[in-house]
C-alpha cells in the first residue's frame, strides 16, 4: 500500500473518531461522562502534531489534527455549556 494512502486514511479515521461522542453531547446536551482533562490532554497532542506538520510542511498531518483539535474544542466548549450547575 502507497504510504501517502496509508496516511490518509489514518488521518481521516483518527479526525472523524471523536465525531459520534460530539454528536451525541450535541443531541442529548449531556457532558457527565466526559472527562474535561482528558479533552485538555488530547488538544494539546493533537495541537503539537499539527505544529509538527507545519514544522515539517506535511498537509495531510496538519489538516486531520487541524480537524481534530476543531472537534475536540468544540466538545470542550460543550462540556462548560452543557454542563449541570450543583
Amino acid at each position: 500500500m502507497d504510504e501517502n494512502l496509508l496516511g490518509i486514511i489514518a488521518g481521516v479515521l483518527t479526525s472523524v473518531a471523536m465525531m459520534p461522542q460530539l454528536i451525541k453531547v450535541i443531541r442529548e446536551k449531556n457532558v457527565e461522562d466526559i472527562s474535561v482533562v482528558m479533552l485538555l490532554v488530547l488538544i494539546s497532542g493533537l495541537s503539537l502534531w499539527v505544529w509538527y506538520g507545519i514544522l515539517k510542511d506535511e498537509l495531510p498531518i496538519i489538516l486531520s489534527n487541524g480537524f481534530s483539535v476543531l472537534v475536540n474544542l468544540t466538545l470542550l466548549t460543550c462540556c462548560f455549556i452543557f454542563k449541570k450547575k450543583s
